[in-house]
């Protein structure tokens, strides 16, 4: 039974929903490893939640300035089949890091295919002269995977001509030959700061795809990055973006919305925080009943939170801290966050992010699990 000043907190806390009790877990927790990083790898949902994939990155451990990781990385995955209550590590041959030569996608991808999968990775993948981006397809829910492929078309249209593609995992198919997908990238050789998110779309399979628009003006000076976008009814879509200002002086969650599956777009709202240390990007889900929750972690405040909006993301309310335990290293870096986000069959929500506590003081992939309740 819970205290009255317990309800009262909630209530104060979060306007818009009332919590029930949230759940910590480790999802990946590698012996003398650094995981991390959800976020850029990806989360593919199959059976409305009860059946998830997440992809993180893994290397050495090693305490240090930025990043506890040492080279070389490797891209893993872990899958869970009763809704994120366990999980079991994967790595799949011909991944990402397995092949780095891109080819030309001959096409024939089928996107309503339930138990597709694909995976983006950037540039860096490729070496240091190629500037393409690429995409790996799985067709049986990330058993096996074929490419990469190159995004055909894309270094060619004007807007991206003498760019370096800087692509994270966002597409929503949108019929058995269409897709949008959701990429970046930046001047050639400039530093990530750089980085700009834009549309994408192929109509023939992923034969060949088409520069449709930029997310956020290239008017706005500040990095725009690692979207994370949902589709509501026919063509109105909502993206979280990641915002930074150059000289670092303040790093926050914007959403933007279109009417016109991508093709214009505007600002929404502000979402919220992501404090310092680089911030942190957004993981947005639309849930059963066509809210929006939005998950990040605040790396000033040391906190993952969520937010939810009832109105398309127009407004949003209260933050709710989901975890506020991350332990620092011996040298004070804020490293966590980086998340992904689903809705299980049973409504409750799993938020996936990499992190470190007192009792698992490495960089490990943790998952809070919890619902909201009108």
């Amino acid at each position: 039974m819970k205290s009255t000043l317990t309800l009262l907190t909630a209530l104060v806390l979060a306007p818009l929903v009332v919590f029930s009790e949230m759940r910590n877990l480790i999802v990946l927790d590698s012996p003398g490893e650094f995981a991390g990083w959800p976020a850029n790898n990806g989360l593919w949902v199959w059976d409305s939640g009860r059946e998830m994939l997440v992809g993180c990155t893994l290397g050495t451990f090693k305490e240090q300035p930025s990043h506890n990781i040492e080279m070389p990385y490797r891209s893993v995955l872990v899958r869970s089949t009763d809704g994120g209550e366990s999980w079991t590590l994967e790595d799949p041959a011909n991944f990402v890091g397995d092949v780095t030569n891109a080819v030309p996608c001959p096409g024939g991808i089928n996107f309503s295919n339930p138990d597709l999968a694909i995976r983006c990775v950037g540039s860096a993948y490729h070496g240091s002269d190629d500037r393409v981006g690429s995409f790996f397809v799985s067709t049986n829910r990330g058993h096996c995977w074929s490419g990469p492929f190159r995004f055909n078309g894309i270094n060619d249209a004007p807007d991206q001509r003498g760019r370096e593609q800087t692509p994270r995992t966002d597409y929503l198919p949108m019929g058995p030959r269409s897709c949008l997908f959701f990429l970046a990238s930046r001047p050639a050789h400039a530093s990530a700061i750089r980085d700009r998110a834009y549309v994408a779309r192929t109509d023939d399979g992923g034969a060949t795809f088409q520069f449709v628009n930029w997310i956020v003006p290239t008017a706005d000076p500040f990095r725009a990055v690692m979207p994370s976008t949902v589709l509501f009814g026919k063509d109105d879509l909502v993206s979280a973006l990641r915002r930074r200002t150059d000289k670092d002086e303040r790093f926050w969650i914007d959403a933007y919305f279109s009417r016109d599956g991508g093709k214009h777009w505007t600002l929404r709202s502000e979402v919220g925080s992501t404090g310092a240390g680089n911030g942190n990007p957004p993981a947005l889900a639309k849930l059963s009943d066509g809210k929006l929750c939005c998950v990040y972690g605040d790396r000033k405040s040391r906190r993952m939170i969520a937010r939810f909006s009832s109105d398309k993301g127009q407004t949003w309310g209260a933050e709710i801290c989901l975890r506020s335990d991350f332990k620092p290293d011996k040298l004070g870096d804020a490293d966590f966050g980086y998340p992904r986000l689903a809705q299980r069959p049973d409504g409750k929500l799993i938020a996936l992010y990499y992190f470190a506590t007192t009792q698992n003081p490495r960089q490990h992939i943790a998952a809070t699990i919890f619902d909201a309740v009108q």
